[in-house]
């Protein structure tokens, strides 16, 4: 039952967000199975190395063509407007 929790928290785990207690305890379990363990070091290694990278500019340019390809692929992405006040119903009062 650990074991399963322990497969769960792994993406936690490799983005060292997990407190100093689970992480060593995650660790220790590590040790008696090897496709946890597996998951743990490779995992983390590929969230360090994401980390290192430089962050990608998203340009006017990036955000154009994003819209355009969800245009392309049928996609309705326009804004939802409130209901103007003016069609709203009234209600009266009752005291």
């Amino acid at each position: 039952m650990k074991h399963e929790i322990y497969n769960q928290l792994v993406d936690i785990y490799a983005g060292r967000e997990l407190p100093t207690e689970l992480e060593s305890e995650m660790e220790a379990a590590a040790f008696t199975d090897l496709a946890l363990s597996h998951n743990m070091a490779t995992l983390r290694r590929t969230v360090d190395l994401l980390q290192s990278q430089p962050k990608p500019e998203f340009t006017e340019e990036s955000y154009q063509r994003v819209l355009m390809k969800i245009y392309a692929r049928g996609g309705n992405i326009e804004p939802k407007s409130a209901t103007p006040t003016h069609l709203q119903y009234h209600l009266p009062i009752q005291g």
